[in-house]
């Protein structure tokens, strides 16, 4: 079983203790920085020359300085900018401003697990990571609650790696919640094949299949959205709040019957078996080096998927649609 650590677990007054820097001001970094500021920690948000979040940064009352700067006031360094970017940022901005005994963080352990960061020896190398979206996480702080975190030490250089890394998640509401402990390489192989297999190109590609049989079989197209894609966050919602037990006792029992001989049918051994290829691929990293092949090449494969999936007949009907629901954001990504 998991090892779960709460706020009596954690000791506030160590991360108080040190000098934060926050790379990046995005859904993250906006949640950590301000979350860390009102648990009395010295905060500062490091950005690039322009970034068009310093102002709004300011405006919440954060220190905004070049991360070339926030690198070398800090000891606590958490790097929360893309993926594909960190490599870079880290090369040029942070890697000489490291000293003795400061700690390297993460919000997602890709570039540590593969290599495209290697932190020098004498820095504690770890991973506080909340599970939901940053507003949820500086939401639910702001609240008295918390959204529960992983962490990780990939490297330990002080003996107090896992110590500070707890601190930290307390800092931001997390051990409120609960705080998982695990490793860089179960964090991002899991957290990589969940999105590829289930959470975003399994599930979109279920959607566009049945979206498809039913429209090639003379379905009306909007008819076919509503099944196939707008009633799914109801089925999901249920499971998120209760598991697949709640959502089964909730639905009819004409639909769990259809849901059990059916759905083997669809998710059958040889998905499962194309799954574990692409945990694979995770595994190995040929994942991740053909992922940032394509980002540093100018992400023309990336491009194409991408414009032909949003002009696909689900999306331009999706669109239309959701004109009719006044209880839908309707402002498009």
């Amino acid at each position: 079983m998991a090892e779960l650590f709460y706020d009596d677990d954690a000791d506030l007054s160590i991360i108080q203790g040190r000098k934060v820097a926050v790379i990046g001001y995005g859904s993250q970094g906006h949640a950590h920085a301000l979350s860390l500021r009102d648990s009395g920690v010295d905060v500062r948000v490091g950005l690039h020359e322009g970034s068009k979040s310093k102002a709004k940064a300011e405006e919440q009352g954060l220190r905004v300085v070049t991360v070339s700067e926030a690198a070398a006031e800090a000891d606590v360094i958490m790097i929360l900018v893309p993926d594909p970017l960190q490599a870079q940022v880290y090369e040029e901005s942070i890697k000489d401003n490291l000293k003795d005994g400061d700690a390297l963080f993460f919000g997602h352990g890709l570039n540590i697990r593969y290599g495209f960061i290697k932190p020098p020896a004498n820095v504690d190398v770890a991973m506080v990571a909340p599970k939901g979206p940053g507003h949820l996480v500086r939401r639910q702080y702001e609240e008295g609650r918390g959204v529960p975190c992983i962490a990780a030490v990939e490297q330990d250089a002080t003996g107090k790696g896992f110590e500070l890394a707890l601190s930290y998640a307390k800092g931001i509401g997390g051990t409120r919640a609960g705080v998982i402990k695990t490793t860089f390489t179960e964090e991002t192989e899991t957290d990589l094949f969940g999105e590829q297999a289930v959470l975003c190109g399994g599930t979109a590609a279920l959607v566009k299949a049945g979206f498809e049989t039913l429209t090639e079989a003379g379905y009306q197209p909007e008819i076919a959205y509503f099944e196939c894609l707008h009633e799914l966050k109801l089925i999901v919602d249920l499971m998120y709040e209760g598991g697949l037990e709640k959502m089964r006792w909730s639905i009819s029992e004409t639909a769990e019957w259809g849901d059990y001989v059916t759905g083997p049918r669809i998710i059958t051994d040889a998905t499962k078996a194309e799954m574990k290829k692409v945990l694979a691929e995770i595994q190995d990293g040929t994942f991740a080096k053909n992922w940032m092949d394509e980002y540093h090449s100018g992400l023309k494969k990336y491009n194409e998927y991408k414009t032909q999936d949003e002009n696909h007949l689900l999306e331009t009907t999706g669109k239309e649609l959701r004109k009719l629901m006044s209880w839908v954001d309707n402002d498009e990504a």
